[in-house]
Formats: structure tokens, sequence, C-alpha cells
């Protein structure tokens, strides 16, 4: 009975525990009918029982045919699938290389074959059959993460499994191209300025300044045909460009030499004529790349113009040009106008703090008093921050002097104090300095960051409060004392003027800033020194304030001794490691390097008193020391900059300076 039993086959669709269960049930219920048809006669008995055969056998032969036809959709399924396997490791367009312990080449499926030429490399190493393949695959990074190389002229995704030695590379040089070609398609806006174009043509006549927009309309469009971008004359000093970023980079490359062209040609002519360039890019909607573009522009104005400022919204600027000292072009419109809205912000706060940058000079210094005396006659209470713990041996004389003047004495404040004092409606005006960074108080800038007004000297850098009240920088004025000097003729009179003190450290700062009065001055600078001189400034006591103590002068002579020529009419001056110096020694120091012959900028590298590392630089105007020190994290002026490091040693800063003027040698 077994045997016959193990004979009869169950189909396969039974084999499922459920259909079994719900067969079971049928056959129980088929035999109590059954039962019950013989219960009632022998006739419905037998009739009951052959339908119930009859129907058995036909769900059996169902059964066996869909167990039939399932197993061989599966066991087609099961070939195709691992016909489909072979084919894809044959024929997808993925290579697949197998390599063994030594890097030889144990399988590689056709594809991979056809970047090498189709030949036999089973049984080589990986270095024998492509150099440049074996550095990719044997690269140091472990990690199993798709990585993008180059491979001769095509690009790839690729896995390397070191553990299993499978490689899986994937050819995406198609797509790669699409994608370099969006990014070199991508919209570059451009803000062409003549710089100097109302001081140019004012004394030109008609034909004369016909002759010079023509010479510059067919510079430019010389200039922006070579890099196939469209160029628009928009006003009188205002162009407008529009390029492919392909083209920028061929325009950086270049390095804008069309502006020394330009420089060169008209100063022949006897009307030099400078340009700036602000150029934006990365940046999908039109209306806020345009506004980048002009922020650039304003960025290059702001820095002295003659250069170009190319910045995209999440990249460092970066600047070419900027090779020539600015050329005083302010007028006392200008300086009337920014008098008149500084009255007005006045009106607006409770009161007014001003502070210079850390470490503070004598313009500086000079510069907050100035506004001091401005605020009083506008009738506001302003408050000079200061460090008295951070000043040089000059300020310290002038606050030893300011103790005879207990009004203004009572108005200087330390930081802290600052911080409490200053409300929702206070105003901070940052002196000599627009980089929040290096004031007095970056703690009270961030309080009062939204009402905030620049005054400055130096040519803006990169770092730059986001939203100012108003900014006053004019990097063709000599100094920060200069540019509030001229604000006091445009002032209220019914409140008492400048006092003496006061115009001599105004005075003094003007002073300093010019290296008595030998760099950086114009007409308006020995104007605003009569002035000072007018209303009581006292030569004698800028003379006293300015003097060169003993230890100072021992210091800055023993830095000079280290004197080395880096480069050509390079000069470097480096500090002991152990031995702090005073920041305005090692500047002394930078300038008194300057007056030697054949030394065209100087650098003085020391340990300052806050444990910094700081570098002075300066230059006669051949070499753009702003540029150099930009470079490291400073600024400044092209012929006067700094910077600071934070956490270095003067070693690492001397090696860093190096290698920032060797790669400036190779650019020119």
């Amino acid at each position: 009975m077994k045997k016959i039993l193990s004979r009869i086959q169950i189909p396969g669709i039974f084999q499922d525990k459920q259909l079994r269960i719900m067969g079971i049930i049928i056959l129980i219920l088929a035999l109590g009918n059954m039962i019950a048809a013989f219960w009632m006669s022998l006739f419905w008995g037998l009739a009951v029982t052959l339908c119930f055969l009859l129907i058995a056998a036909n769900l059996y032969y169902i059964g066996m045919h869909v167990s039939k036809r399932t197993n061989e959709y599966v066991s087609d399924l099961s070939y195709r699938i691992k016909r489909g396997e072979q084919e894809a490791f044959i024929k997808m367009p993925i290579g697949i290389l197998l390599y063994d312990d030594d890097q030889k080449i144990q399988w590689a499926n056709p594809f991979i074959q056809q970047y090498l030429d189709d030949a036999d490399i089973l049984g080589k190493t990986i270095t024998e059959i492509d150099p440049e393949l074996a550095k990719i695959i044997t690269a140091d990074d472990d990690s199993e993460t798709v990585k993008f190389v180059h491979w001769g002229i095509n690009q790839f995704e690729i896995i390397s499994q070191k553990s299993l030695g499978v490689v899986y590379m994937l050819d995406i040089t198609r797509y790669a191209k699409i994608e370099d070609r969006y990014h070199d398609e991508q919209i570059v806006i451009g803000q062409i300025f003549i710089d100097n174009y109302d001081e140019v043509t004012q004394s030109m006549d008609d034909q004369e300044v016909a002759n010079l927009n023509n010479y510059v309309t067919s510079k430019l469009t010389d200039w922006s045909n070579q890099f196939q971008a469209f160029l628009k004359r928009v006003d009188a000093d205002h162009y407008i460009l529009i390029a492919y970023a392909k083209s920028l980079q061929h325009m950086e490359v270049d390095k804008f030499k069309f502006l020394d062209d330009i420089r060169q040609e008209t100063s022949q002519k006897n009307y030099p004529v400078t340009l700036s360039l602000g150029i934006a890019y990365g940046e999908q909607n039109l209306t806020n790349l345009a506004n980048t573009a002009q922020n650039n522009l304003d960025l290059a104005l702001g820095r002295g113009g003659d250069q170009v400022v190319v910045k995209s919204p999440n990249e460092d600027a970066r600047f070419y040009g900027g090779k020539t000292n600015p050329m005083e072009k302010r007028t006392r419109v200008r300086a009337r106008m920014i008098a008149q809205a500084i009255q007005d912000i006045f009106k607006q706060a409770d009161q007014i703090f001003v502070m210079g940058h850390s470490s503070p000079d004598m313009d500086a210094i000079g510069a907050a008093l100035g506004i001091r005396r401005i605020a009083q006659m506008n009738h506001k209470n302003c408050y000079v921050v200061i460090n008295h713990d951070r000043v040089h041996t000059d300020v310290s004389r002038l606050l030893s002097d300011i103790k005879e003047y207990p009004e203004i004495e009572e108005s200087l404040i330390d930081p802290e104090t600052a911080l409490t004092m200053a409300t929702g409606k206070s105003l901070l005006i940052m002196v000599d300095h627009s980089k929040p960074s290096i004031s007095i108080s970056p703690e009270l800038y961030d309080k009062l960051q939204s009402r905030t007004v620049i005054i400055d000297h130096h040519r803006r850098g990169q770092e730059f409060p986001e939203n100012p009240i108003l900014v006053y920088i004019e990097p063709y004025a000599s100094s920060t004392c200069e540019l509030i000097t001229e604000m006091f003729e445009y002032q209220p009179q019914d409140m008492p003027a400048i006092n003496k003190l006061e115009a001599t450290a105004m005075l003094a700062g003007i002073t300093v800033d010019t290296k008595s009065f030998s760099l950086r001055t114009g007409t308006r600078t020995f104007d605003a020194a009569s002035y000072l001189r007018s209303v009581g400034a006292d030569g004698l006591q800028v003379q006293n304030l300015l003097k060169e103590n003993i230890d100072d002068f021992i210091q800055r002579n023993h830095l000079i001794d280290t004197v080395e020529m880096v480069q050509d009419h390079l000069a470097l001056c480096v500090g002991e490691e152990d031995k702090t110096y005073d920041p305005v020694t090692a500047a002394q120091a930078a300038d008194t390097l300057l007056s030697l012959s054949n030394i065209e900028a100087s650098f003085v590298i020391v340990k300052r008193t806050d444990g910094k590392v700081g570098i002075s630089a300066r230059s006669t105007g051949e070499v753009n020391v702003q540029v150099i020190m930009e470079k490291l994290g400073g600024g400044g002026h092209l012929s006067n900059a700094a910077t600071q490091f934070a956490d270095s040693t003067v070693a690492d800063a001397k090696t860093q300076l190096i290698d920032v003027l060797t790669q400036a040698a190779a650019d020119n």
C-alpha cells in the first residue's frame, strides 16, 4: 500500500500548506455528503460518489498541469536570469576586473578590454598592462565608496573592492562632458566702470571727450570679442558685460591685461584712465547675479579702483590688477553730503560709540576724538571705546595729556562698559578700519552691527559688515583724520568747536600716516592740516607725542640688523621666536628699510605683545603689498599693509610669506 501511495504524485500546487488544509476540508465535506446520500438511498449514494470521483480526477489533472506549467516557467526564468547574469558580465557597459594578491589579472569582461586595446592581459600584472590604471586601483584609499577618476581621455565612476580583488568601472565620459558644458555655459555678468572719467574729461573739449570714448569703447569691444563676450555701454563711464563661465576662465588666465594697456596708453596721451570691473558668476537668479556684480564693483572701487574683483556667492573673491596708487578724486561735495548724512543719523541715536582697530595708532585715536567732538556739536553724547592696556607709547602720552581735559577723559570707556551701556538705539562708528574682527571690541560690533557707520581710508577688504547704515571709505585720503577734519566745516556752530588737544591729536594722526607728509599726500591733506593748525593744533606737541623711546629705537635697529634679501629688491626682517615686539616698532622698521637703496618692498615678521605673529609690509609703489598680505589673511594699501596669525610661529609665518612671494613672482 505504501508503495502504491508513494507512486502517486501529489501536484506541486498542494505543497502549499494553506491549499492542503483547504483540500482536506473539501474532502471531509465530500465524504459527509456521500454518507448522507447512501443514508437516503443506494442510488443517490452511488451517484454522489461517482460525481465526487470525476471532480477529484479533474482537479488532480488540473493541479498536475498547473504544477507542470509553473515548473516550466520557473525553470525558464531561472535559465534566463542566469543567462542574463552571464550576458551582463560580458556585455553590460561596466568594466569588471578581477585580480589576485599579486595584482595579476585573473579575469576581465570584454567591456574593459576595449580600453586596453584588446590586449592579452590574463596573468599579467595591472602595472604591466597600464601603470595609470594600476595607480588608480591601488590608491591608498581603502573605502569602497564610488570615486570619480580620469583614465586616459575618459572619466569613470570606480568602485574598488580590494578585499575581493574586484574593480567595477562605469564610463561616464559622456555625462561628464554634459556636466562640463553645463558649467562652462553658466551666465557671468560684469559691471565695468571708468574710475576717473569725470576728473579726466572735465578739462577736455567735446572732440577730445569723443576720442576718449571711442578709444575706451574700442578697447573694451576688442577685449570682449577676444573672449566671445557681449558688451553694452549703458552710460558714459559704465558698461555691462555678459559672458559664459568658460570665457571667464580664459579672462582670468589672461589676468585682464587690457587694464594695463588702457592705463599705459592713456597715460602717454596725458589723460590716464583706469577701469574697475566687478564680475559675478555661480548664481541662477539673474537679478541676484547682477546685484552681486554691482557689489563686486563696489568692492573694487572701495579698494582704490584700477582692478577686477571676481566672486561667486560661495567663494572668496579673486583680485586682479590694483598695481597703481589710487588718484585723488574726492570732492568737497561728497564730504558735505557725508557730513549731512552723519548729522541725520546722529538724530536717530540715543548715544554714540566710536572705536578704532585693536592696538590703535594716532590716526585711529585722533579720528575717534574728532567724531566725539562732531557728536557734541550735534548735541549727542559720544563715548570713545579704548583698551588702555593695548596702546603704543605715543597714544599713551596722548591719554596722559587728556587727563587735563576731564570732559574728554570721562568719555573714554573700556569695551566691557560700552557693552553694558549700548542699547537698541545706540550708534557705533568704526574709524580707521572696516574689518570687525580687528576692532577693539568685536562683541560691541556684534551687538550694534545693524547700526554701524564706517569711516576709513584703507582699501576695502573681503571681510566687511553686511549692512552698515553709512560707509565712507576713501582710499585716496592720507588718513581717517583727514576725512573727519573736512566734516567740521559743515557742522552746527552753536556748540564749542574742536579744541587744541583734539586738533593736535588729529594732526598727529595725519603726520603718522603720511610719514611726516612724505607719502600719500594731496592738496586736501595740506588743507586739512592747515585747518587743524588754525584751530590750535600744536606742532611741537605733535613732535613730543610721536617721539620714539630708547627701547623702541634699539628694538627697531635690532630688527633691521636681521635684514635679508629674499628676492631682488625685496627685504625681509625676522624677529626671534621668544622675543616680543610692539607692532608699531615693526612697522617703523619696515618703513626704515624703504629708505635704503635697491629695496622696493620690505617685510618685517615679529612675535607681537598680544601673542600673535604679525607681518608689516611696506612698498615704494612698485610692489603691491596689499595683495600679498590679503593672500595671508590681511590687507591694507598698495604700499602699506599688514597681517596677523593667531596660531603660528615666526618661522611658519616666514615660510608662508616666502611661498606667497614666490608664487607672485611666478605669476608676473
